[in-house]
Formats: C-alpha cells, structure tokens, sequence
C-alpha cells in the first residue's frame, strides 16, 4: 500500500478515520466511561490501517487508555499490544441459570429494594475498602452527590434498618447482567452475598427469565466459587489492556 494514499484524522471529538483513496478503511473510537476511565475501539479488517489509526488516536488522548479484547481473539490483542498497550486484569464470563433458591437468610436479614440514600453510604462504605478500579468497568461509580443512584438497579440486603450489602443488576442489555454483589466490610463470610444472589435468581426466573450474565475477575476467587455453587458455567474471557505513557505510570 502507499502510505501516502492513507489519512487519519479526527472527524469528531471522540471518533477517528483512517481513509484511502475516499473511502472508509478504518474507524476509532475513544469512550469515557462513568469510572472516569477511557476505553479506546479500532474496527478495521487491516493491520497496515490500525497502527497509524492507534498512534493518531494516542496522540490525540491523555492517559491511562484502555481496551477490552476477547481472550480468544490474539489477532486482535497482539495490534493493540504493538500500539504500546500491556495486559492489566481479566475477566471471566459466566451463564448462571436463574431458579427458585431455598436459602436461608442469615440472622436478622431481609432482602428488600433499594433507596438512594441509605444505598449511596454503602456504596462509599464498601468502596473504601475495595479499589474500585478492579471492578467491572459498567458498575456506576459513587458520583459524590454530583449524580443520583439508581436504586431501581439494585436489590440490598438489611439488618436492624442498616444496609449491609447489594446486588446491582443491569436490565438493559440483551441478557439481564449481574454488574456487582458487594457486602459490608464487618459482614462478610455471614451468607449475605449469597442471600443476595438466590434472591435475584429466584425474582427473575419468576419473571420468565432462564439465565443471567456475570463477569468475575480472575483474581476473586470467593465470587466465582458463590456463582459455581448456582450452577454459572463460564463462557469465555476478556482481557482488559491498558496503555501508560512514561509520564503516567503512576496514574
């Protein structure tokens, strides 16, 4: 190919094109994500187009960068690591099936919905015992007041009128996918999570629901043995990579 027919440019203030000879060869772009993080995307079916598309696109962006890849696809992962990016975590993919649970509830719990102040403490409470920024990228951040929760994405669990632990479930894609399960720091290893989880399932297999989606990191050993012990078969992997340029490395 002649380089010279190939021109990136940014054509909007989060989209890149790289174009040849009038057309469309290849497309970028750049998503903020509501944890303040930055996912980068790259749709094209050539090699010679994605690394001059990445390195217009990198030069436009602050980091850190981000992307998520399919574990399977190593076409894909190694373009993005010879655009400068490393591997940061992984996720799991799970299918749990949905059903009624026998579960006892621990002592004094009651599952119960969500409401927007007593849900945005546990929020910063269990926050601040967790980096927040291992958890799964479409969780909704604490927004400090700036922003309301949505207690209708969430089902909590209750002792003495305080909240002790969440479950956040997103209905809006294809397949209802569990975001977070995430327990009191004090009240862990007492059966709340699991509580939470028999709770949802059973909810939406009465609403006709036969399974739900959930990632796990790879490092979480504790909840991937919860969603083993309801029958969740894994499905796949993602890698999230991140690029760092020399003056980020601390960020």
């Amino acid at each position: 190919m002649n380089s010279l027919l190939l021109t990136v440019s940014r054509v909007a203030e989060n989209q890149w094109h790289a174009v040849e000879n009038d057309l469309v060869v290849g497309r970028g772009h750049a998503s903020r994500r509501l944890d303040g993080r930055t996912f980068l995307s790259i749709d094209t079916w050539r090699d010679d187009v994605f690394e001059p598309l990445a390195a217009a696109i990198l030069a436009d962006q602050t980091g850190p960068l981000y992307t998520v890849v399919d574990e399977t696809d190593h076409d894909l992962t190694a373009s993005w690591e010879r655009a400068g990016f490393t591997s940061w975590r992984r996720e799991h993919e799970f299918v749990v099936p949905t059903g009624p649970s026998s579960v006892a509830l621990p002592p004094g719990v009651v599952i119960t919905t969500a409401e927007e102040e007593p849900l945005r403490e546990l929020d910063q409470a269990i926050r601040s015992e967790i980096e927040w920024q291992t958890m799964p990228a479409e969780v909704l951040p604490w927004q400090g007041g700036t922003r309301p929760l949505d207690p209708s994405k969430y089902t909590v669990a209750q002792r003495n009128k305080r909240y002790v632990g969440l479950l956040r479930l997103a209905t809006h894609t294809r397949q209802p996918r569990i975001g977070l399960i995430a327990v009191r720091p004090g009240e862990r290893r007492t059966g709340i999570a699991r509580a939470l989880l028999a709770h949802v399932l059973t909810e939406l297999h009465r609403a006709g629901t036969e399974t739900v989606a959930a990632e796990v990191n790879d490092t979480n050993v504790a909840a991937t043995a919860l969603f083993a012990g309801f029958g969740a078969r894994r499905t796949g992997s993602n890698l999230e990579l991140v690029h760092r340029s020399v003056n980020q490395k601390g960020a």
